[in-house]
């Protein structure tokens, strides 16, 4: 079925296919701070404050930035900010649609506590209030699903913290240099390209009718998070994600009552910058789970540098789950129900 070009079109009719095999484009995408001017405080600590695939593109900056950042970096998916948070703050609203409820009553609480603040949405009650009131702030390109702008949103916030010298401006150009080469690495998991050369299609077949599971480390886990997330909009599935060294303090013993038919199909998401402390527990621990739980799935995150890995990953994450979603009969573009729900929310 995966195979067949015309199956394809009929069940992915707004050809998200295409849209996940242009991603390696958004890295590439000029970012300019607007309305940029500020008072050059010293900033002490940055809050990101976003939902979804907003909060996820933060979530993949920490990872990476993890082990260079001098200040504290928190991402805030609530609708109000922490008590610590002052005029010494950067609090980023993130929100593609620039409407996500929760991000916008943050940005008005971050103005409330005098922090220094700044806007990334491709329009929205956020874009106009930030161009009512001169906020800093980076426009991203509109039309598409939240989901498949994260490395517009990652590109944008990166961008952001260089602008308020929390970062160097180097990162900026470190995450456009990966455009060709992700585009290169794309190309293998193209519709065009046979089951039997695509692992895309391959990982997506071991998955259908099943219960997704992600497990990452410190640096795969934003990763292992966007391919939960992936799995629930693109395929329509319930999945579940977790971490090591955490899992193995409370979920590897959950394992241990489940028939080892249960439908699950579990995903290891390992880097080779990971700590050598997490690859051994990913090895003890599918040793260990033999017999008590599927046969975990390793996919060797490839990249030259950690942040390769994670855009590989992230791009990877939307091409299996759009397979899986045709393999369901299902469209992985809208997502009707979240819509209605949010329409009833503000009723």
């Amino acid at each position: 079925m995966l195979d067949d070009i015309n199956v394809l079109k009929q069940r992915d009719p707004s050809n998200a296919l295409a849209v996940a095999a242009e991603q390696w484009k958004q890295v590439e995408f000029a970012a300019e701070v607007v309305d940029g001017d500020h008072d050059e405080r010293a900033i002490t600590k940055v809050v990101v404050a976003g939902m979804g695939g907003s909060a996820l593109a933060a979530l993949l900056a920490k990872a990476w930035l993890d082990q260079t950042l001098t200040v504290p970096f928190e991402v805030v998916r609530e609708y109000e900010l922490p008590a610590y948070v002052d005029a010494s703050t950067l609090v980023i609203a993130s929100s593609y649609s620039g409407n996500t409820e929760e991000t916008v009553g943050v940005l008005a609480d971050a103005q409330q506590k005098g922090a220094q603040v700044a806007v990334l949405a491709a329009g929205g009650k956020l874009v106009d209030a930030a161009e009512q009131q001169a906020i800093a702030r980076v426009v991203v390109p509109a039309g598409l699903q939240p989901r498949m702008a994260v490395l517009f949103n990652l590109k944008a916030l990166v961008t952001l913290l260089a602008h308020f010298s929390v970062v160097d401006r180097s990162l900026v150009d470190e995450l456009t240099q990966y455009g060709k080469w992700l585009q290169a690495e794309s190309a293998q998991w193209l519709p065009e390209v046979s089951t039997d050369k695509n692992e895309a299609k391959q990982w997506a077949l071991l998955a259908t009718g099943k219960t997704g599971v992600f497990y990452g480390g410190r640096i795969t886990g934003p990763v292992a998070y966007k391919w939960k997330i992936s799995w629930n909009e693109n395929a329509k599935n319930v999945s579940a994600w977790n971490v090591y060294p955490e899992t193995n303090h409370n979920e590897f013993i959950g394992w241990s009552s489940h028939p080892v038919d249960k439908p699950f199909a579990v995903f290891d998401l390992k880097s080779s910058f990971e700590h050598s402390r997490i690859l051994k527990r990913f090895e003890i621990s599918d040793r260990l789970l033999s017999g008590l739980r599927p046969k975990a799935v390793p996919i060797e995150l490839r990249g030259d540098t950690v942040l390769a890995q994670m855009l590989w990953g992230s791009i990877l994450a939307d091409f299996v789950s759009i397979y899986l979603a045709v393999l369901n009969g299902v469209d992985p573009t809208p997502v009707e129900l979240i819509e209605k729900f949010k329409k009833e929310l503000v009723q």
